[in-house]
């Protein structure tokens, strides 16, 4: 795999931006000044150059983009590893998300919500009630006894719709049905994570390390063999940064090219009207991806608002700093109209039109709760708008005000402030079998399953969010300020709200960004690219190590993630803390 493997995140001599390594061309071209100085040991200068060489195409791209290359010029073998590593890692989620994914054989936890919710849009494209002790029918195999009235819910459809899509492959009457939504789903996550830890970093050990770590963490691995909501929220969420990063870089090379044109089409150097806010840059379809899957992720959990807005002003931000390295003088003003306008509208109303959308049941609907509410209320300001609208902006204040009030005690309620160190996991499953039934051979003997985390990686990812804020406070590192981005909107907006009842399991939906922040750490511990041999590969050692340790670690949760049957004094072993009671 060559120097790949060696890839680290450190940044390196003669860098072109934080995080980025020299440009390097494809082989048998000639190094740039930059290069020839560096590899002469002089000090290299990249950020000065003649105004007929800073604007090619070249410079610009080795100002904006640093050493980054199409995958087609790499060698056959490496483009393998590129695939293959991420589909490993895929690989090990997959088996563990999807062996004995029907145990516990009923329903679980808030499952007794979200699944009961899908058998009902595939009946009726929207929720209905269900009878008293509905669980022990469905339980049964019978899921059909659902009533006609219509049932209140407080969450949007689209988790809902993708797990009645794996009851109408697998059938509602079984748990495989039930959960193979959300086992795909966490597996195809795990997938992502590697994919852009690969893009973030450019290391192979890296990628595999991150996928690795969350396929094998306890809190993603119990949320993806459970249908809640949450891990499809997570799912858009990382959907739509790894769109984002995509866009990233699409964006940058539009730039090079747009700027080069004119300045080649200019003797050399781009005229002053060029220069003053930059060029337009046209249709970014990775940024309307993302907005699609914004708007998916909204669908789910109303929560990721909160990731429209933090991710709309990232990716703004980012196309400001890039116009600024390219030289355009305007980069503020340049950057808010050019690139923040067309942001705005690539996003949040693509966003708004999916959410939209995701209605299409209600909207179908002739029974849906406040359906006719607008025809019983009529209003003479908002008359004009149709009733099927204003009958749903009702459904939605009236949800808006349960979240906000939600404040009901739980035994499992856990607040913010404790989830990174898992103060208080969400016990999902307990069950006490009796001596002689399958698997308990002893006097006394537990089932269980309880939502967490792997300590040895989530106790360092928390330390490593303080080294990333001041790698990009300190080094400026984007990669660093990104990933943080994703953790602060999945986290910090909870502090808000510190009546709500809330989760631990809430958390999963920016966990990927906190594997992807032990990713990082773990790149500074590979060490730089112009290490000594013997010290890139101690640092590769060490890494390799962490990532075992945590594997075996997980390996001795396990039983309490998937419901195994073992000893009641095997599960106290592993109930590290009291609050995990």
């Amino acid at each position: 795999m060559g120097l790949v493997t060696q890839t680290s995140t450190w940044p390196d001599a003669g860098q072109s931006g934080p995080g980025h390594s020299a440009p390097a061309g494809p082989a048998g071209t000639a190094p740039s000044a930059a290069g020839k100085a560096a590899s002469s040991g002089t000090p290299a200068r990249p950020w000065v150059a003649r105004p007929a060489e800073a604007f090619t195409d070249e410079a610009l791209r080795a100002r904006l983009l640093g050493s980054v290359r199409s995958w087609r010029d790499y060698p056959p073998t490496l483009r393998i590893w590129f695939l293959l590593v991420p589909l490993l890692t895929a690989a090990v989620a997959g088996i563990l998300r999807f062996v004995r994914l029907g145990d516990p054989h009923k329903l679980v936890f808030d499952e007794t919500y979200y699944v009961k919710d899908a058998y009902s849009y595939l009946v009726s494209g929207y929720e209905r009630s269900w009878p008293d002790k509905a669980n022990d029918s469905f339980n049964a195999g019978n899921p059909g006894v659902l009533l006609n009235s219509p049932e209140y819910v407080v969450h949007p459809p689209v988790g809902k719709w993708m797990i009645a899509a794996g009851m109408w492959l697998f059938g509602p009457d079984n748990p495989f049905g039930w959960r193979f939504a959300a086992a795909l789903t966490g597996t195809l996550s795990v997938l992502l994570v590697s994919l852009i830890a690969l893009k973030l970093f450019r290391s192979l050990p890296l990628a595999g390390a991150a996928g690795l770590l969350l396929a094998v963490d306890g809190h993603h691995l119990v949320m993806s063999r459970t249908s809640l909501l949450d891990i499809f929220l997570m799912f858009w969420v990382l959907a739509a940064f790894g769109a984002l990063l995509m866009d990233r870089d699409d964006g940058r090379a539009r730039l090079a090219s747009r700027l080069a044109r004119a300045a080649a089409d200019h003797g050399g150097n781009p005229p002053l009207a060029a220069l003053l806010s930059g060029p337009w840059l046209g249709v970014r379809w990775w940024r309307i991806t993302a907005g699609v899957c914004l708007g998916l992720a909204v669908g789910t959990k109303w929560s990721g608002l909160f990731f429209v807005a933090v991710f709309g002003l990232l990716t703004v931000l980012w196309d400001m700093n890039a116009r600024r390295v390219a030289g355009v003088r305007g980069w503020i003003s340049g950057g808010i109209i050019k690139d923040g306008v067309p942001a705005f509208i690539s996003t949040v109303p693509v966003a708004a039109v999916v959410y939209t959308l995701s209605w299409t049941g209600w909207f179908r609907s002739d029974n849906a709760y406040f359906r006719h509410w607008a025809e019983a209320n009529p209003s003479p300001a908002w008359g004009w708008l149709p009733d099927a609208v204003r009958s749903l902006a009702h459904y939605h204040q009236e949800a808006y005000t349960f979240h906000q009030g939600l404040s009901s005690e739980h035994p499992y309620e856990a607040s913010a402030w404790s989830w990174l160190v898992m103060g208080r996991p969400t016990s999902f499953f307990y069950e006490s079998p009796q001596q002689g039934t399958p698997g308990c051979d002893v006097a006394k003997c537990t089932s269980a399953i309880l939502s967490v985390g792997n300590p040895l990686i989530w106790w360092t990812a928390a330390v490593c969010l303080v080294v990333l804020l001041f790698w990009w406070a300190g080094r400026r590192d984007w990669r660093a300020g990104a990933v943080l981005a994703g953790v602060a909107a999945g986290y910090l907006p909870w502090f808000m709200y510190p009546e709500r009842t809330m989760f631990y399991f809430y958390a999963v939906s920016f966990e990927p960004f906190l594997i992807l922040a032990l990713a990082y750490c773990l790149g500074l511990v590979l060490g730089r690219a112009s290490d000594p041999p013997w010290r890139r590969r101690s640092g590769l050692y060490v890494v390799v190590l962490f990532v075992a340790a945590a594997i075996v670690l997980s390996a001795f949760f396990y039983p309490v993630w998937a419901a195994e049957v073992i000893p009641y004094d095997a599960w106290k072993v592993r109930m590290w803390m009291p609050s995990w009671i």
